[in-house]
């Protein structure tokens, strides 16, 4: 599977709780405009901050989905900041995950 390209890497899967980085959030962005420029900043932003372990383009109303883990709300505030400060945003929320009842990496094979 690996010769093939299935497998595209390995991986180990981390507590995120014994590191400190207890909080997942669910973050929804409204982009500030459509132009490459600001396509090419928002891109920048999800791959330089590490916080974002999940970035999505929706259809729909919505433009972007991202998942984000974070120690607390402070540090999602941090995190916010940084953001902002990176890429212009219409609108952006966040929902903090109170339980986490399935995450997983594995296909339905």
């Amino acid at each position: 599977m690996e010769e093939a390209g299935i497998i595209k890497s390995r991986v180990a899967l981390l507590d995120a709780g014994k590191l400190g980085l207890g909080l997942p959030v669910i973050v929804l962005v409204h982009a500030a405009d459509h132009s490459p420029d600001w396509l090419e900043k928002f891109h920048r932003a999800v791959r330089i901050l590490p916080e974002i372990i999940g970035a999505y383009r929706m259809s729909g109303e919505l433009d972007y989905v991202l998942r984000v883990q974070v120690a607390d709300v402070a540090d999602y505030d941090r995190f916010y900041k940084r953001l902002i400060e990176l890429v212009p945003l219409r609108d952006i929320s966040a929902s903090f995950v109170m339980e986490n009842i399935k995450d997983t990496t594995a296909l339905p094979l």
